[in-house]
């Protein structure tokens, strides 16, 4: 289904109802794959349709020579094998190529990963840099992409400290790392979201996180596993927002991810006073899953964010910015200029998009300041984001804007596959 199948323009719901199956987190999708490529055995994933970021992982991993088969609907079998000297294009996704890149760092391979216009103009020096000091030949093209990375079979453990908060460049140090002899550490300035260590302590890895520092003992390998991809938190984001907003919604969403370094939103919301409850039914892997039910109708509250809240946050901001959208009084962003090096400059877009739909907003350097106006109709710029995209949808199907057209509604796939499906769902 198409968003132009769906409608052409966005409107607000009457109201939104329904229960909803996410597509699977890609944070974890990603990782399992590559794991499931370095294991001393097969393995097996379980994940609903993915977006096209966990696609371009797959589609890279194949061309490195790992075995990868859709055995059924839904149903991956993995078997790591020899790999090859090879040109990779990694699409849009930022986690594919730092990943990988750390991946590559521990074999006694040569690879160019490259991807399009988007990626290249995405930072890539922050990974070459730490991925040098283990011995490994990087090279960046000013900077970016394309990038090659030329590894060695036992790579040095080394110590490193980010100088950002990212669990992608903390995942390409340990996944560099496996391969290394003795401990490698890395110190990070902020929370960041621990996938990578409860998965490979799963896989029978010797890592552990201690405050703000992981520490991997290798050489090590991961086993052959069976996982079941759980729902994506951060798809889960959007109808957290939509219903918070809408005076007549009870929105439930089964089987998501319940990591607790993914539920800053949901902290947030309550703050601005959202009624949402969160329960584990279950656990897949090394993660708790459970269900989310949201319910509209409360007046919000405006709140003011920066620091570490922020760095938790960081993919959900544009949709915070739609919260914050719809309160009278003035809400504020703050340290998150990250923002200003994701697919596009999301500060800008997000500020451009608010203007457009009638909020009153000012940009910040590092942020936004953003109240409630009298919401209006708008074509929305979404520069290929997937991320701008779904935010300013939930802002007309919500009310905080008056309607809304996008653009370009088909690159919400990148992330979220079924999201129009499961918007025409929710609003009936």
């Amino acid at each position: 289904m198409t968003p132009a199948s769906i409608a052409p323009t966005i409107r607000p719901a009457a109201h939104l109802r329904g229960s909803l199956t996410l597509p699977p987190d890609k944070s974890i999708a990603h990782r399992a794959f590559m794991f499931a490529a370095l294991a001393s055995g097969p393995s097996a994933i379980t994940m609903g349709e993915p977006g096209h970021d966990v696609l371009s992982t797959i589609r890279c991993l194949r061309e490195l020579g790992v075995e990868i088969e859709e055995t059924e609907p839904g149903r991956w079998s993995v078997s790591g094998s020899p790999m090859r000297h090879a040109t990779l294009d990694c699409g849009n996704s930022g986690t594919t190529m730092r990943l990988l890149a750390g991946m590559l760092a521990g074999l006694p391979l040569r690879v160019t990963l490259d991807g399009d216009d988007s990626l290249r103009a995405r930072p890539m020096e922050r990974v070459a840099e730490l991925l040098r000091t283990t011995g490994a030949e990087v090279t960046t093209t000013d900077g970016h992409a394309p990038i090659t990375v030329v590894g060695r079979a036992s790579p040095a453990a080394t110590s490193h400290e980010l100088a950002v908060p990212s669990a992608q460049l903390l995942g390409a140090c340990v996944l560099a790392g496996l391969g290394a002899k003795g401990e490698t550490q890395i110190s990070v300035p902020g929370p960041t979201r621990d996938h990578t260590e409860r998965m490979l302590t799963w896989l029978g890895v010797p890592i552990r996180r201690a405050g703000s520092i992981t520490t991997l003992t290798g050489p090590a390998r991961p086993r052959g596993f069976e996982l079941e991809v759980p729902g994506d938190p951060s798809a889960a984001s959007a109808w957290l927002v939509a219903a918070a907003l809408h005076p007549d919604a009870e929105i439930r969403m089964e089987r998501v991810g319940l990591n607790p370094t993914r539920l800053a939103l949901v902290g947030l919301l309550q703050r601005m006073g959202v009624d949402v409850e969160m329960t584990v039914t279950e656990v897949s892997g090394p993660e708790p899953v459970g269900e989310i039910r949201v319910r509209g109708g409360r007046p919000l509250h405006a709140v003011s964010i920066g620091g570490a809240e922020v760095a938790e946050l960081i993919d959900e901001l544009p949709l915070v910015a739609i919260a914050m959208a719809s309160v009278e009084e003035p809400s504020e962003v703050r340290d998150a200029g990250e923002l200003r090096i994701k697919e596009t400059d999301r500060i800008s877009a997000v500020a451009e998009g608010l203007q457009r739909i009638g909020a009153t907003v000012e940009e910040l350097e590092d942020g936004w300041r953003v109240s409630r106006g009298t919401p209006a109709s708008a074509l929305i710029r979404t520069h290929g984001d997937h991320r701008i995209a779904i935010a300013f949808a939930i802002a007309a199907t919500a009310g905080v804007a008056a309607s809304v057209e996008l653009d370009d509604a088909e690159c919400a796939a990148v992330s979220y596959p079924t999201f129009w499906r499961d918007l025409a769902a929710v609003t009936a």
